[in-house]
Parts: C-alpha cells; structure tokens; sequence
C-alpha cells in the first residue's frame, strides 16, 4: 500500500505520534506510562540543567507531570527498564526481544556493538568476579570499589575494571538496574527486577520484527536505512529489505511518498486510518487533548526529543536546530540549553535558560524568534505566556526573570505571570 502526504500532514502525524500535537492527551503517572509506551523509548541524559531532558519531555506530553515520575514507574512499579549503549527507558514486556540482542551482543553478533563482545574477552575475570559479588551482596554500584583496589582502563564506559565489567554484565542482561542515585545504575540481578516469566528469548524471526516496527513507531515516518538510529538498536540491517517486504505484503507496514522529499518512509499499518484523517484536515479523535492546545499553549520541547534531534528539526520545520551544551561557550550560537518552542505544529522560537535554585528563581537568558513579526502577535503571547506559566510549575520554581526577552508585549505577558508576591498564577486550562 503507498499513501502520498504533503508535508503539513507529516509534521502533524510525526507530532501526534509522540504525544506532542495537538495538545496533551495524558495526565499524571498513569498518563506519564501511557506517553513512555507510545514515544517507544524514553533517552536518558545524565545533565540536570534545568531539568533532566527525559522529565522535559515527558512535561510537554503529560498534564501534571512532575520530575522523577518515570523513575518511580521504571524502578518501583518496574513497568519499564533502562538499557542499551543508546541509553533508553523500554516497557518491560518487551524484555524477551531484547534478550535476543543481548545475546547478540555477548557472542559478537553482526549487528551488535562489537566493543561489548570484546568487553568480555579483555575483562573476563573482573566479570566473573562482579558477577560472584552480585550473587553475594544482591545490590552493587560501581561506587563500592575503590579505584586503588582495581585495575585502571581508559575507557568512556568506566576508569575501573570493575565498572566496564558491571556495564557488560548489564549489556548481556545478566543484570539490570535495580535503580539509581545521582542518576548511577545500582545493579542486581536480571531475576530480581524481572518477572519471571519475562526472562527468556523470543524467536529470532519475532525479535527481528518487533525491531523494525518499533522503530517506525517510534519515527512515526522512517526511511529504515543504515544510519538511523534504529540499526544502533539491534534492527538486522542484513535482513532489513527481507524483513520490511514481509510487514508490506502483510500489512503491518505501509509506504509512505511525501511531496518534496525524495525519498520514500515507512509507517505502521495500524495508523493508515490516522494518516487518512490528517489528508483530510482532521485530527484523529484519540488525539483529542484533555486541556489547552498547542496553539493556545506552547510546548518547550526537550533537547533530545526525537521530532527534533539530529537534525530532524531541519527537515520537518526548516528550523535550525543544535543542541550546544557541548560545544565552547565561544562557538555557541544561542546558549548551553536552549530548547525549540512549538506553537501549532512549528517550530516558532527557541529560549536558553537557567534554575537559581538558590533564589529559587527560573531565569530566562534569551529568546529567540524565527519571525520578528511574532513579538507583536497577540495570540502568540498569550501562548508563550502560558507556556512558561506551566513549566515554571513544572519546575517548582516560585519567581521568573525574563528581562532578556527583547519584545515588549512577549516580555510583559510572561511576567505576568508572576503575582507580586512571587506565587504563581493560575494561567493553566
């Protein structure tokens, strides 16, 4: 089946398909699981700017969210676990597929990260000996060995040979994490996270399926090509062609031709209907957001929010997109952690920003519009401003500087809404 879409049609499915447009259709923790499994995976980053980018994300997809949500649901609820050399939160009923690449991963399998096969060939005693501990004490963190009692590595992964022997052990799923401080794995073992009748391995065929259409889900619209991040992930890039005619002819993927692109991108079958509905100008009625829009409220998306990252902003918003939190402060361009403002289904603006925990301040560094005539629109204010009133919640932060926003009326609806008295005030629909 081919479907030809213009591009309006696949911003707004890309967006919908991540929970981003038109509007939040989830709330609370119940919500906050309902966005993990539908995004498909949740990347984890360590940096604690403003707010660690996976609770930015989920913010900007889920009424009432609050920071650490999707811990509680990961680490005490155990509906999900953390994984992968592409570190991402996945829903735990899915753990037998990814057995499968975790054994590919130990044995060196052809579309695995090889560094993990080799791992276990140069540090195999320290293996032996973390996995003898773990039997022991049940709950280990890589803190618990001095680096004078081990032997020193050069790796990113770990400066210990202890802890690239934890991480391979956790890669090869004989452990996992049990939860984390300061954001560092405490690990035990797989049988002490998992249910039982979880740890096992799906059949190759299956795996290898799941794979593919996992991530189309989670593209919404994917080329399936070597370099996406997909074949990071364990999708058998040497039997992509076999595997994607297969879901074709059977229905469970489709073709998709999007007018000005020259490539052809692949969608789930079970969202023609929704597709259907956007070609027609109408959004999908499970769509249907539970309070403002995204036009009447803007969204702040996250730094690694797939719709947005990796150049993808480029391609479906003509928006310029980098997150610069690496680069030398003299090469930066906006700031260290700016994030892309939506309004609608664009992207309209970006802003940098920062927490004063001390004063418990959110300040506002600087923003930036794509169009200049926005800074007089009246409508896009009241949007803007509303916006930050809910992350400002979000944050827990009790007053706002957002004198370095350069228009006038932008600059005088968001400090509205702060009262005087430094309390919020109620702007949310």
């Amino acid at each position: 089946m081919m479907l030809t879409i213009d591009m309006d049609t696949a911003r707004r499915f890309i967006l919908g398909k991540q929970g981003l447009w038109p509007g939040r259709r989830w709330r609370g923790i119940q919500g906050a699981e309902q966005a993990m499994r539908t995004m498909e995976y949740l990347q984890l980053d360590p940096l604690q700017i403003i707010a660690r980018s996976q609770d930015i994300k989920l913010h900007s997809r889920v009424l009432d969210y609050t920071p650490g949500l999707w811990e509680d649901l990961a680490y005490q609820q155990r509906k999900f676990f953390d994984w992968g050399g592409w570190l991402a939160v996945r829903p735990m009923d899915e753990l037998p597929h990814w057995r499968v690449v975790m054994r590919h991963e130990r044995d060196g399998g052809p579309d695995c990260d090889s560094r993990i096969h080799k791992l276990g060939r140069d540090h195999a005693d320290a293996i032996a000996e973390m996995r003898a501990i773990l039997r022991e004490r049940g709950l280990v963190n890589n803190r618990d060995f001095e680096m004078a009692t081990r032997t020193r590595t050069h790796s990113y992964r770990g400066r210990k040979d202890s802890a690239l022997a934890l991480y391979y052990l956790w890669r090869t799923g004989e452990v996992m994490t049990h939860h984390r401080e300061n954001f560092e794995r405490v690990y035990t073992l797989t049988e002490m996270v998992a249910p039982a009748h979880l740890i096992y391995e799906s059949d190759e065929d299956e795996a290898d399926r799941f794979l593919i259409q996992k991530e189309v889900s989670f593209s919404g619209l994917s080329r399936l090509n070597r370099t996406s991040d997909s074949f990071h992930r364990g999708a058998p890039f040497r039997r992509a062609k076999q595997l994607i005619e297969a879901l074709l002819s059977e229905g469970d993927l489709l073709q998709v031709q999007i007018e000005g692109w020259k490539a052809l991108h692949y969608a789930l079958g079970s969202d023609a209907e929704a597709l259907h509905d956007l070609n027609a100008g109408r959004a999908p009625k499970a769509w249907t957001p539970m309070g403002a829009t995204t036009l009447e409220e803007v969204t702040f998306l996250a730094p690694l929010d797939p719709v947005s990252a990796r150049g993808r902003a480029k391609a479906l918003f003509g928006f310029d997109y980098v997150w610069e939190v690496y680069k030398p402060e003299h090469k930066r361009t906006f700031g260290y952690y700016t994030l892309p403002i939506l309004w609608g289904d664009r992207l309209v603006a970006r802003f940098d920003s920062k927490l004063d925990r001390t004063m418990n301040t959110f300040v506002i560094l600087g923003l930036w519009l794509e169009d200049a005539t926005l800074g007089n629109d009246e409508a896009f204010a009241e949007a803007l401003a509303c916006g930050f009133a809910r992350f400002v919640t979000f944050l827990g932060a009790s007053k706002l500087d957002a004198t370095a926003i350069g228009e006038p009326l932008l600059r005088r609806r968001v400090c509205s809404i702060i009262s005087p008295d430094g309390l919020r005030m109620n702007r949310n629909r």
